[in-house]
């Protein structure tokens, strides 16, 4: 297997050295002065330790796998293709911001069931302005680092793009437009009068919903032999993960992190770029 080692600083050659002990690689190719790539490298239970330590992500990959064998990404978007979690921005207009993060917090950990947690959520917002929506967007909301880079390389190699969120269609279609993506789906916030009235319109998008569209999108684009990769951070994006043939753990919760085939603990999105190659 092939061990990438990444960083969000520069990695010194004595780390390069004690990988390359601990692995018994034949040699460091050099991605980037942030990236290596550890030939032949076998596994050893001291690489995560010592990683997490250094604040190291790596990934065992093999040679073989390149970004051109896949054909479709989906990912998750509040605390994945955005830093924030919307719902709880949304809620701080409204000086409700502790109270929407502990059950938003408690969904992410698996702890609350997601549709239940995001009725909850929503109901502490009943009587906000729908302006507020428009002011977390343009005053908050920023993509995670990496993601344009990200996204430029997919559309290099034809990926097909799909966001999937248990938040909001306000959102996920603007960052669509944004971005260049080419499916969206989330939640839509019930709106009378200019303000929210604390439903979500239609059956709520959870776990089993953001599955159900991997799966349709995969189906729909018919890819031969091209393989998925899901990327998300929360429980609720556990069961799209396990449709994907790869799937990655982005800052995630413990849950998520034991779970995925890879995870990045510290670096940005452009990380997948420098797992699979060109």
């Amino acid at each position: 297997m092939n061990l990438i080692i990444q960083a969000t600083y520069d990695i010194a050659p004595e780390q390069l050295k004690e990988l390359n002990g601990l692995t018994g690689a034949c040699r460091a190719e050099q991605i980037s002065s942030r990236a290596y790539r550890l030939i032949d490298a076998h596994p050893h239970d001291g690489v995560a330790s010592y990683c997490w330590e250094q604040q190291l992500d790596y990934a065992y990959v093999r040679p073989s796998l390149k970004l051109s064998d896949f054909g479709l990404l989906v990912m998750d978007m509040d605390s994945t293709l955005i830093t924030i979690e919307c719902i709880d921005e949304i809620a701080d207009m409204y000086h409700l911001k502790p109270q929407v993060s502990a059950i938003t917090e408690a969904a992410m950990r698996g702890e609350i069931d997601f549709a239940e947690s995001l009725r909850r959520r929503v109901a502490l917002l009943e009587g906000l302005e729908e302006s507020a929506l428009q002011r977390v967007y343009d005053e908050r909301l920023q993509l995670s680092p990496g993601a344009e880079i990200m996204l430029a390389k997919l559309r290099e190699h034809d990926i097909k793009t799909l966001l999937v969120s248990g938040g909001f269609v306000f959102f996920t279609e603007r960052l669509k437009t944004r971005l260049g993506l080419d499916f969206a789906h989330a939640n839509t916030l019930e709106i009378v009068n200019g303000k929210l009235t604390g439903q979500v319109l239609g059956d709520i998008l959870d776990a089993q919903g953001k599955a159900d569209y991997l799966v349709h999108t995969r189906d729909e684009l018919a890819n031969k032999g091209k393989q998925v990769i899901a990327i998300g951070d929360g429980a609720n994006d556990l069961k799209m993960m396990t449709q994907a043939s790869v799937s990655i753990a982005y800052h995630a919760k413990p849950v998520v992190r034991s779970q995925a085939s890879y995870a990045f603990n510290f670096v940005g999105l452009d990380g997948l770029v420098n797992l699979f190659g060109g």
